[in-house]
């Protein structure tokens, strides 16, 4: 069954698939990684033609390895000092633009060194053995224009090369010699305020060279004259029992020849073999389908089916096709993919629902970014996705940072749902302003990432408009390419609740917050903004001040106090964003001012992790009033001091934990509306002979309340189990400290919570509500939290090696009569660096007067000779546990 697909495929949008070398005659890859040479084109006399031939000597050019933008080659050089370091990103050349503007949309200076066009240049040898073969030069990522040359012949100009989210491969089969050495070479041009380009809207500054230059991989493949691209298995249930899965096959096919081909697409899916003849008419591009109706096979028994991780195990399974001609083999192509239907629907109140497999799923995720010079950095990549699991979320939104294929690949294999699609606040949404190339160059960059990641089993949605939808006409486009290159999953207009005259209704909402609002906020507000409620697909209580370690190792030792400087607002945000003040006022008003920055950190961990825990847990008590909450952000681009789960350096401070907290599998929580303890169960099982355990106490400690309630909770659903009364919240008392417990029936404790909870709530001002927060009249009043009594808590720490790696296991014990408050470990090296990322079971807890908790670790393989453990908290004196093979003695 084939299906005939518009455009020429001399710069074809390629999808993201393996290049197999198993047969001899199949198609090979040529990684062009190393040893390209980079220059601005300001100082060069030549043109393309001599500078892509073995003539031209490359006389003083930067050496570098791809993929790496203009600034990154500079400063790996060491041109330039740490540009996340202090303010010395302003220091660099070009970086003329006002501090937190949006340089996207500003005009490079023309004395800006990145004015010019910058070139890469390569020298490579082609096996003799391959003459006779179909060569293409592959293209990644170009941000933004570019003319390329092989062995001084033009391939592309940069009318023809235009668009930072284009893929490409050129038909270069008559430029390269095979046998010979040959030189490529490609002069990039930085996106102007009038481009589709990278924008890092007001997150953090934007690198003065625009993120110039090839941020993609660039390859060199060989095949036979038909190449078979972007492989693809959908999957629809017939049922709910999931017993019967119907499997459609896609993949894109290229004629280079000149000549009529007749052949066979053939291969396996699952495992099942099918086969499909195929003629092609000379350069023509078709689509080949495998339908389950005429390819019955592809109706699969009792299928082994990919979940994400929390609802089951990311089971993938591999798709090979080949293309073959007269027995030789042109191409083949491996994809991985899970045997899964993602699908939504409008609930009764209008929200957004997801469902996996028929299943419905709390979105719970967070917003990610790249490095701000697009570094890669694989293992860097691989911690992240460990932090994200272990935070028990299961879902990242990309906000126009569409990733490499091992982003995607991780994704999959650890089954951690990816929301994706187009940027905010620059020329993706200024239609009004769209050039004819405008248009093109949209359309073109959707079809390229369709046919890239369209196979992968962790993609959720895509979204065609971030903050707007796009008007008519451009929403038509956009859908027209998803329909054309079949993508198999939800749409969203935008991350908005605007509705459009094509699409109707998105059912998401991106009301706010992104700044400091107190954590009664997500209860309280039912109906109108940000509240627990409906489908945020963006917000966040605001800054996350890192720890002071952090903090450290990019704000100069000179300005790290008062943080109300040039330094702090230059690594806060943009626009609403360049400072901390609605922050640092809600923390004078609430706990009292800090007098230096370890009270400053102090206090800002215990803010932020009291903030997400809330955010977090007003969307879990109502699903599926609500149906989604993406945090505001998971990641920063670089050193910041706002919207982050696990800062720069990868540490984990108190945003992190009160969001482990709030997202763990089965959890007991506390409501600040209406004073309900409630059990969540986001797993997919039912639990029965729980019990859970509610305590309320004055700030003296005195036991207010107490109650103990045996509980069955049903499978994926929250529970109102225990009201508090109001009365007990009447005491003279300025905070109150809420303990909660739910155990399992053999006495394991499965969840363990600690509020303090105000006396009174904070009062908001709602109709003063803007898009960024809601402001307040009257501040709670936490400031007693101060005169809490030192805390001396007794701490060893146990190891116990396995593996490779060490486990630390730190029991904890307070044997005073004062609450230990937010009591926290950090694991550092020998040299006193923070061991990142160490993540540990629990961490900023709280120990009532003879208590007892057992706090676990695992250190990374090269951080365990000489490490050790810091103890420290809000009212306990800080202390170091050295430790050794198996024990740790506690020292002050």
């Amino acid at each position: 069954m084939l299906q005939k697909v518009a455009g020429c495929f001399a710069a074809f949008v390629l999808g993201s698939t393996l290049a197999l070398a198993a047969h001899a005659d199949a198609s090979s890859v040529m990684a062009l990684h190393e040893g390209w040479s980079v220059q601005s084109g300001c100082k060069l006399q030549a043109e393309g033609g001599n500078i892509s031939t073995l003539a031209y000597h490359p006389e003083g050019w930067y050496s570098t390895s791809v993929p790496a933008t203009v600034l990154a080659v500079q400063v790996a050089a060491g041109t330039y000092k740490d540009p996340y370091f202090g303010a010395n990103l302003r220091d660099i050349p070009g970086t003329t633009y006002p501090v937190g503007n949006n340089f996207s949309r500003l005009p490079m200076a023309d004395d800006s060194p990145y004015h010019c066009g910058w070139w890469y240049r390569k020298e490579f040898a082609v096996p003799a053995a391959e003459k006779g073969r179909t060569l293409w030069l592959r293209f990644g990522g170009i941000n933004y224009r570019a003319n390329i040359w092989v062995n001084g012949q033009r391939v592309a100009d940069s009318s023809q090369v235009a668009g930072a989210y284009r893929t490409y491969e050129f038909d270069v089969t008559d430029k390269i010699v095979a046998g010979k050495p040959n030189v490529v070479a490609v002069e990039t041009f930085a996106p102007t305020e009038k481009d589709l380009g990278i924008n890092w809207v007001d997150w953090n500054p934007c690198p003065p060279d625009k993120d110039m230059g090839l941020w993609g991989p660039v390859d060199l493949v060989t095949r036979g004259p038909v190449a078979l691209r972007s492989p693809m298995a959908v999957t629809h249930f017939t049922d709910a029992s999931l017993k019967q899965a119907n499997l459609t096959v896609y993949s894109e096919l290229h004629n280079a020849s000149d000549k009529v081909v007749h052949g066979n697409v053939t291969g396996t899916v699952a495992g099942i073999r099918i086969e499909q003849p195929v003629d092609l008419q000379p350069h023509e591009d078709k689509t080949v389908v495998f339908d389950p109706e005429t390819y019955k096979q592809l109706q699969i028994k009792n299928p082994v089916v990919w979940w994400p991780y929390q609802m089951g195990t990311p089971h993938l399974e591999s798709l090979n096709l080949r293309f073959e001609e007269k027995g030789k083999v042109s191409d083949e192509k491996v994809a991985r993919f899970g045997i899964r239907e993602i699908t939504s629907e409008l609930t009764d109140k209008g929200y957004k629902l997801f469902r996996v497999n028929g299943k419905p799923i709390l979105i719970r995720g967070a917003g990610w970014s790249q490095d701000m010079l697009l570094r890669e950095d694989p293992k860097r990549l691989r911690d992240q996705f460990m932090l994200v699991r272990d935070m028990h979320l299961n879902t990242i939104r990309l906000e126009g940072k569409l990733e490499t294929d091992d982003f995607f690949r991780l994704a999959d294999e650890q089954g951690i749902l990816v929301m994706l699609g187009w940027c905010c606040c620059d020329q993706w949404e200024h239609w009004d302003k769209w050039s004819p190339e405008n248009y093109q160059v949209a359309e073109a960059s959707l079809r390229s990432q369709m046919l890239r990641i369209r196979h992968h089993a962790s993609l959720l949605v895509w979204l065609n408009g971030s903050d707007n939808p796009p008007p008519a006409d451009v929403e038509r486009i956009y859908l027209n390419v998803e329909a054309q290159t079949h993508w198999p999953n939800p749409t969203l207009s935008s991350a908005s609740a605007k509705p459009t005259t094509v699409s109707g209704k998105s059912g998401v909402k991106m009301s706010g917050p992104y700044d400091y609002v107190a954590p009664s906020y997500w209860y309280l507000d039912q109906d109108k903004y940000g509240g627990g409620y409906g489908f945020n697909t963006e917000t966040s209580p605001g800054p996350a001040v890192p720890n002071v370690d952090s903090l450290q190792k990019f704000i100069p030792a000179g300005q790290m106090w008062p943080s109300a400087n040039p330094v702090w607002e230059l690594h806060s945000g943009g626009g609403k964003f360049k400072s901390l003040g609605l922050f640092d006022g809600a923390m004078k008003a609430t706990y009292g001012t800090p007098q230096t920055i370890k009270d400053y950190a102090r206090i800002s961990q215990a803010m932020t992790y009291n903030g997400e825990r809330a955010m977090f847990e007003a969307y879990s008590r109502n699903k599926y009033t609500s149906t989604g909450v993406v945090q505001w952000m998971l990641n920063n681009a670089w050193p910041s001091v706002i919207w982050h789960l696990y800062d720069y350096y990868l540490d984990t401070g108190g945003g992190y934990y009160g969001t482990k907290k709030a997202c763990e599998p089965f959890h007991v929580q506390y409501s600040y509306d209406d004073h309900s303890v409630v059990i969540v169960n986001s797993t997919y099982q039912p639990a029965t002979r729980l019990a859970a355990t509610a305590k309320v106490y004055d700030f003296s400690l005195n036991e207010l309340f107490s109650k103990e309630l045996a509980v069955d909770v049903d499978a994926d659903t929250s529970l109102r189990a225990i009201p508090i009364p109001d009365s007990v919240f009447s005491a003279s008392s300025k905070v109150y400290f809420v303990d909660l417990t739910l155990k399992k029936s053999s006495g394991e404790t499965v969840s363990r919570n600690f509020y303090w909870v105000p006396s009174k709530l904070t009062a908001f001002d709602w109709a003063k509500t803007d898009w960024a927060y809601t402001p307040v009249t009257q501040h709670e009043d936490m400031t007693a939290l101060e005169t809490l009594p030192e805390a001396k808590v007794e701490a060893v720490a146990d190891v116990e090696a396995a593996g490779g790696n060490k486990t630390v296991q730190v029991r904890l014990h307070n044997p005073s009569k004062a609450l230990a408050f937010q009591v926290s470990l950090a694991a550092r090296d020998a040299q006193g660096e923070d061991i990142v990322p160490a993540v540990w079971s629990d961490n900023y807890v709280e120990l009532m007067p003879g208590e007892s908790r057992v706090l676990t670790t695992t250190l990374p393989v090269q951080a365990q000779e000489g490490a050790v453990v810091v103890l420290s908290g809000w009212n306990v004196p800080e202390r170091t546990l050295h430790l050794s093979s198996t024990k740790a003695v506690a020292t002050r």
